[in-house]
């Protein structure tokens, strides 16, 4: 399209939306926020939480509760059905500048805050009466055109339908809806699902003519106050100590779904900064990272109440009792060392943890580190990315992780090895959200280069003269704690973490000591911005390729010298030559001997058995596959045929109305030559490779297929799916066993897997997320 032809589209748009405004105008007055600014009496907030927002959440939430919500319209609680849609993408892997940040509950506080910012209302903010609410809401209208336009009486829904992630977005406005519901007939809410049933639709019909009134947040309860006066006392002592420890917990914690389980499990709170102090209301400090200068003259960590309905794939818990405050003070306050100063937020030394708490003990911060492992690392897979886009294409499908022992990292001459290295630790966090990606790969590619021959020189130096690593190099969770031993899986655009080695052995493994640990969290989690520009994505990417490699080369110093080689080869097949030649340079390799003996073929299974029984006391049992019946346990060992056929994630639910259903996940693992290539990852696709894993539970939080079955069909549903070896025959399966998101009894079905999965999952039950429904 030529430029005079944009100017012309320009022009005819803007006129459209004008004309529609004034429409609007004149039908049912000017558009203001103040509007919908009226009280809300008690029975309308009781008829909200009782009646109408179980139907958001379960209807509308799982499909509009995130960063890549469609739209950004995040209904999963009040404040963010209030700030209505936007027409900007979050994810944008293309764009030369930052974007501006869009945080609810950061970024702005109130509706007109948010119209400031290009917000458009769903709700009617026009004039107050039943027929206006309803006429002048996006969300009517849009559940009005379902009803009027229902899902065609087909299995498999037309390419009317675009279910892609990165689908071009509409986002329309009420001044725009007119013609979109015109252009777009089947696109009511919800989007690609069956319609609401008539009891659904009248409630919310009734809650939006009534004005929509939505409740303000209500008060905590007298000993959740208590307890939380008393975190908030430890964490805002003016002691330097105490100072510089809080702002170390605060960094690593930010993301938390904070509980007290001893007083209310349900309900969450986020610690956060605060430019007051406790005894105040809470000011949250808005900044991209939790690091950066928050620009008063002292910070407050408070604890913030959630109200927003928890959804599964940003629900990170993390239970605050006695107990872990006496080991926070054991750990930071009680053990011997001096704060004579505190850092400050310049970015060189902000973004660089080894710089910012280089007066803590390396021992105390590692070991906070791993008392809590898997929520540090739920992180970078379950933080506000949500997609976790940088994060995954540069991860395995399905690895182990397990971790150095603290002792070997407290000794004193680790220390002052961090310390002589610091800069080296530099990370590409340091550039900002606005970054040169050649220029600044350059440097941090050397930067990391210069650490690993430092680091490997040490470790060569450590474990010469008789003196060899074996599994005592693992911790082990000093004999309770199951944080010691991780499962990492990748499910394309999205990713699961959990306790426990899970499914059979993996292609690779990682070993973490507390410098990588600490590195991978503030590469993707502290000092990763999703708004950040096409640069910051990049060297973001890339710099974890290292950290992912260091990570395997920890595991494989424990096998003897030629197998190191031989099984990196293997990993990291066909890869770029550069990447090859990197691979062989023994500067950065440890070089000395396993101190484990071999006595068979397959050495790496034998270490795998060897770390395993190291581990048993706290290996968790959660997800092992051998509890799974056993025709299921069949779907382990399908053919890679079958498994390319396999969505990522899929449930299945065993049982009928006569008993409890029993959940199960079968995960498909994609195999590569390897993952070292950022924009060419299908080309490194080893699909013969596949693998299926089937786990008792649920594995990921986005399901793609739901199969439902009664136990006397297991047979032949296992036989089915060991014989798909085409697209017809997957789709022929699940017209016998499946629940298709075209099924009407989609929702009963829907409800049914959030009541089985909160029996399972407990305290980390959320909302499941929909936007990966397949449509096959």
């Amino acid at each position: 399209m030529n430029k005079l032809a944009w100017m012309l589209l320009l022009v005819f748009c803007t006129g459209c939306a004008v004309f529609g405004a004034q429409k609007y105008d004149s039908l049912y007055g000017q558009q203001l926020v103040e509007n919908r600014q009226h009280p809300v009496a008690i029975e309308q907030q009781d008829y909200f939480q009782q009646e109408v927002k179980p139907i958001i959440d379960n209807r509308c939430v799982v499909c509009h509760g995130c960063y890549d919500a469609p739209c950004q319209l995040k209904m999963s609680s009040p404040e963010g059905i209030e700030r209505g849609t936007s027409k900007d993408l979050v994810y944008d892997g293309t764009r030369l500048l930052a974007s501006e940040p869009s945080r609810l509950f950061i970024d702005a506080h109130t509706t007109a805050q948010w119209r400031e910012k290009g917000f458009n209302p769903v709700l009617n903010e026009r004039q107050q009466n039943p027929h206006a609410n309803l006429m002048a809401s996006v969300m009517y209208r849009s559940l009005a055109l379902k009803q009027q336009h229902p899902l065609p009486e087909q299995a498999i829904l037309g390419k009317e339908f675009d279910f892609s992630l990165d689908r071009q977005q509409s986002c329309p406005t009420i001044e725009e809806f007119d013609d979109y519901a015109i252009d777009n007939p089947l696109a009511g809410m919800p989007y690609g699902l069956p319609a609401l049933n008539s009891a659904e639709m009248a409630t919310l019909t009734n809650w939006l003519q009534l004005g929509a009134p939505l409740p303000e947040a209500q008060a905590i309860s007298t000993e959740l106050q208590l307890e939380v006066d008393k975190w908030e006392a430890f964490l805002n002592r003016d002691e330097l100590k105490h100072r510089l420890s809080a702002r170390y917990i605060y960094e690593h914690w930010y993301l938390a779904n904070i509980y007290f389980a001893d007083v209310e499990r349900g309900q969450f709170f986020k610690l956060v900064r605060s430019s007051t102090p406790p005894g105040q209301a809470v000011k949250v400090i808005a900044t991209r990272r939790p690091y950066e200068d928050p620009k008063v003259e002292r910070v407050y960590y408070r604890l913030l109440a959630s109200h927003s309905t928890v959804l599964a794939k940003t629900n990170i818990p993390l239970a605050l009792n006695d107990g872990k405050l006496a080991r926070l003070q054991q750990q930071f306050i009680d053990t011997d060392y001096q704060v004579s100063r505190l850092p400050g937020y310049n970015i060189e030394v902000a973004s660089n943890p080894f710089k910012a708490f280089a007066a803590i003990p390396v021992r105390s911060r590692y070991q906070f580190m791993l008392d809590e492992a898997e929520l540090i690392i739920r992180g970078f897979i379950q933080g506000p990315v949500c997609r976790g886009q940088i994060a995954l294409n540069v991860i395995n499908d399905q690895f182990w992780v397990a971790f150095v022992d603290p002792q070997f990292i407290g000794a004193e001459q680790f220390e002052q090895f961090l310390e002589r290295h610091e800069d080296a630790l530099d990370m590409p966090a340091q550039e900002q959200s606005n970054a040169l990606p050649i220029s600044s790969w350059v440097k941090y590619a050397a930067k990391q280069s210069k650490f690993l021959e430092a680091k490997a020189a040490l470790a060569n130096e450590v474990f010469a003269d008789g003196r060899h690593l074996t599994p005592d190099l693992l911790w082990q969770g000093e004999g309770h704690n199951d944080n010691a031993a991780l499962t990492i899986f990748r499910h394309f655009n999205s990713a699961t973490v959990v306790k426990g080695w899970v499914g059979e052995a993996p292609k690779t493994a990682w070993i973490l000591d507390y410098s990588l640990f600490e590195r991978i969290h503030y590469l993707l989690v502290a000092g990763f911005d999703v708004y950040g520009n096409v640069g910051h994505q990049l060297i973001t990417r890339l710099y974890m390729d290292f950290l992912r490699m260091e990570g395997e080369d920890n595991f494989l110093s424990l096998l003897p010298l030629e197998e190191r080689a031989q099984l990196r080869a293997h990993w990291y097949r066909r890869s770029p030559k550069s990447l090859v030649e990197f691979l062989k340079d023994s500067d950065i390799r440890f070089t000395q001997p396993s101190g484990i003996s071999y006595s068979s073929d397959d050495m790496q299974q034998e270490l795998y058995n060897k770390l395993a029984a190291k581990l048993e006391p706290v290996l968790s049992k959660r997800y092992d596959y051998r509890q799974a019946p056993e025709v299921l346990q069949r779907l382990n060992k399908l053919d890679s045929k079958a498994v390319n056929l396999l969505p990522q994630v899929s449930y299945i639910l065993v049982g009928d109305k006569e008993s409890e259903y029993q959940a199960y996940s079968l995960v498909h693992h994609n195999a590569h030559y390897n993952i070292s290539s950022l924009l060419r990852e299908e080309a490194q696709r080893a699909y013969d490779e596949d693998k299926a894993m089937l786990v008792p539970g649920f594995i990921g939080d986005y399901p793609e297929a739901l199969w439902v079955l009664s136990e006397e069909q297991l047979p032949a549903f296992v036989q089915g799916l060991e014989q798909v070896r085409n697209e017809q025959q997957y789709r022929a399966l699940k017209s016998r066993f499946a629940v298709r998101r075209s099924d009407p009894d989609f929702w009963h079905y829907s409800d049914l897997l959030h009541r089985v999965s909160q029996r399972y999952r407990g305290i980390e039950y959320g909302l499941l997320d929909y936007n990966r429904l397949e449509n096959r």
